[in-house]
């Protein structure tokens, strides 16, 4: 690097977070990865790492003030963002924006902004601070519900309540799951919808584009599958468009924004958005010419991002392995990258303590059953031995 290079903080360093390293060094960018464990896969590129709690805002201060980095970029949730605030008005650039990070952290700040500000049509909520205010919110609502942590990702702690019998073990399973511990929790009524979608948004120097809609399924909040693009009607995609334009300009900063929607024929509903790459988004490193990791790193440097280029339908499969261990075996890669049109990312991931995404399959196709199904022949062909540590 040379002295007069530009450098960035990655507050985080997953896959998401190494892809955005990589991205960012073909830039030319200095790269110092920071994580809660060491060699997160980012730090397995980056030119320095710290290992610390994001949310210990006293370390944090510490280690921005040391390496004076030119952007500051989140890459997970659970982050001491007052300290981001506070950072940001001393002059330090976050992205997108502190305060983008502060509301995202905690749902309940993303969703009053969407519903209460913005007036975007959302699922019925309330927020509960104790078991018998989620006793309360529950019987309001009506079951059944989505339970999820005010703070947490790729869904933990997130349940479904559908029975009475269910309501104790929710509230037990929120306040064990949630990225800073013991909190509130956010209770939806379910939304009937055809499908979902992750609308990657990016705000750049160039303006607001979008790219081709990722559908995807998840599992109680954490991603297992996605596909692009989703097939939705010319109305239902303006109006995704619309809802994800004013969450974003709202938000601001430069950047790309995963918007989550609900899609009921014509209708759109807003349900999430994560002010950085998505975890569905992964499906692009072989459906676009700009990956949304590479979308990332351009608008938040200030350079012009004018169009996405989409090459062909396209599909991921998450590989989530389960077990507590350190010692884990990718077997049978032959197989699995026999087909033409078929790619696999390992992220790297030091150990397994429960479940853990550790890699992802991609595929392209010339149609987008033929992709789904490419990449799940590709998945099936997949061995994972999970060893004794």
């Amino acid at each position: 690097m040379t002295p007069v290079g530009r450098k960035a903080l990655l507050l985080g360093s997953g896959e998401l977070g190494k892809e955005v390293a990589i991205e960012l060094q073909r830039l030319g960018v200095e790269v110092v990865a920071c994580d809660k464990y060491p060699m997160a896969p980012a730090m397995q590129t980056a030119h320095r790492s710290y290992v610390f709690n994001m949310l210990d805002g006293t370390t944090l201060r510490e280690v921005v003030e040391m390496e004076r980095p030119d952007h500051i970029i989140p890459e997970i949730e659970a982050i001491a963002t007052p300290k981001l605030l506070e950072l940001e008005q001393e002059g330090f650039k976050v992205t997108p924006t502190a305060r983008a990070a502060w509301l995202t952290m905690n749902r309940e700040g993303i969703r009053r902004l969407a519903a209460e500000e913005l007036s975007l049509p959302t699922s019925p909520y309330r927020f509960a601070n104790s078991e018998e205010e989620f006793r309360a919110a529950i019987e309001a609502i009506g079951l059944p519900v989505v339970v999820k942590p005010l703070m947490s990702s790729s869904g933990h702690g997130q349940s479904t309540v559908r029975t009475p019998e269910q309501i104790v073990p929710a509230w037990a399973e929120a306040q064990s799951g949630g990225r800073a511990g013991a909190g509130g929790v956010i209770v939806e009524g379910f939304v009937d919808f055809d499908y979902e979608i992750t609308l990657l948004t990016v705000r750049s120097v160039s303006g607001t584009v979008f790219c081709e809609p990722v559908g995807h399924i998840q599992v109680e909040g954490d991603y297992r599958t996605s596909w692009q693009p989703q097939p939705m009607s010319a109305a239902a995609r303006e109006k995704a468009q619309k809802i994800a334009a004013a969450i974003t300009d709202a938000l601001g900063g430069y950047g790309i924004f995963g918007v989550e929607l609900f899609v009921k024929g014509d209708d759109v509903i807003f349900s999430e958005v994560s002010p950085r790459p998505h975890d569905t988004g992964m499906v692009t490193m072989i459906s676009q010419d700009l990956s949304e990791f590479a979308l990332h790193a351009r608008a938040l440097l200030g350079l012009p991002v004018p169009a996405v280029r989409f090459l062909g339908p396209s599909a991921s499969r998450a590989i989530v392995v389960e077990g507590n261990t350190d010692k884990i075996e990718m077997d049978n890669l032959e197989n699995v990258l026999a087909e033409p049109g078929v790619q696999l990312r390992i992220f790297g991931k030091p150990e397994v303590n429960g479940h853990r995404r550790m890699g992802v399959i991609l595929a392209t196709a010339d149609t987008l059953d033929e992709a789904r199904a490419k990449a799940d022949r590709a998945y099936a062909a997949l061995r994972v031995n999970v060893l004794p540590r």
